[in-house]
C-alpha cells in the first residue's frame, strides 16, 4: 500500500488516458446494448413469432456464455470467416452485444410491468400500435428500468477490464504495463483497483442522482395480468 501513493504520483498521466478509454468503452458498450435491448425487448414483447424467436436466442446465446469466449470469437473466430476487425472495434462489438442481451431482460421487465389498459387506452383514441409503444408505454418503461438498469453500467464498468488481452490500453492494460515495468504487481494492480473503484463510486452517485430526478411521484408498475 505505501507504493501506491507513488505510482499515482508517477503513472497519473497513463492512469488517466487507460481510465478515459475504460470509460469510453463502458459509454459505447452502453449505448450499443441500450438500442439492441430496445429492439430485444419489443421484439419479445410485441414481435411475431418469428422476431421473438430471434430475440430469445440472441438473449440466451449471449447471456449464457462468457463475455470472454464472445470477445476471442469475435477477434480471433471472424477472421477465419475473412471478417477481419480491429482490437477496438472487436472490444466494442463484444461489450456491446453482450450488455444488450443483459439491458433487453430489464427493458422487457419495465415494459411488462405497464398495465395493457394503457395501449388499449392509446388505441381507443386512434392511435396506431407502434405510436402507442412510442408515446405511452417506453416513457414510463424506461422509467420504470432505472433502478435495475443500473447495474448495468458498473458491471460493464468493470468487464472492460478483459479487453487488455487483445491489446486494448484501457486502464487494466496500464496496470500490467506498470507493473512489468516497476516489478511490482501488488502495487500497480492496487493503485489501479482504487482508481476502478473511484470511477465505480462516481458513477453509481450519478446513477442514484438520475433515478430520483426521472423518478415519477406517485407512479407504480400496473403489472401484467397472467
Amino acid at each position: 500500500m505505501s507504493d501506491v501513493p507513488e505510482f499515482f504520483i508517477r503513472f497519473w498521466p497513463q492512469l488517466l488516458q487507460g481510465a478515459g478509454i475504460t470509460l469510453l468503452l463502458t459509454v459505447q458498450g452502453l449505448a450499443a446494448g441500450l438500442v439492441l435491448g430496445l429492439l430485444s425487448a419489443l421484439a419479445r414483447v410485441y414481435g411475431n413469432k418469428f422476431w421473438r424467436g430471434l430475440a430469445v436466442g440472441y438473449v440466451e446465446l449471449f447471456r449464457g456464455t462468457p463475455l470472454l469466449v464472445q470477445l476471442f470469437l469475435i477477434y480471433y473466430g471472424l477472421p477465419g470467416i475473412g471478417i477481419t476487425l480491429s482490437r477496438e472495434w472487436s472490444a466494442f462489438l463484444a461489450l456491446g452485444l453482450n450488455s444488450g442481451a443483459y439491458q433487453a431482460e430489464y427493458l422487457r421487465g419495465s415494459i411488462l410491468a405497464i398495465g395493457e389498459g394503457q395501449m388499449m387506452a392509446g388505441r381507443a383514441i386512434g392511435m396506431s400500435k407502434w405510436r402507442a409503444i412510442w408515446e405511452i408505454i417506453l416513457p414510463q418503461a424506461l422509467r420504470l428500468a432505472i433502478p435495475a438498469w443500473a447495474n448495468e453500467p458498473v458491471s460493464l464498468l468493470k468487464s472492460t477490464a478483459i479487453v487488455f488481452l487483445i491489446a486494448v490500453p484501457e486502464l487494466m492494460a496500464v496496470g500490467k504495463t506498470i507493473a512489468a515495468r516497476t516489478y511490482n504487481p501488488i502495487g500497480a494492480y492496487m493503485t489501479v483497483a482504487l482508481v476502478y473503484l473511484a470511477i465505480v463510486y462516481l458513477l453509481d452517485a450519478f446513477l442514484k442522482w438520475a433515478e430520483v430526478r426521472v423518478k415519477i411521484p406517485g407512479f407504480e408498475a400496473e403489472g401484467r395480468k397472467a
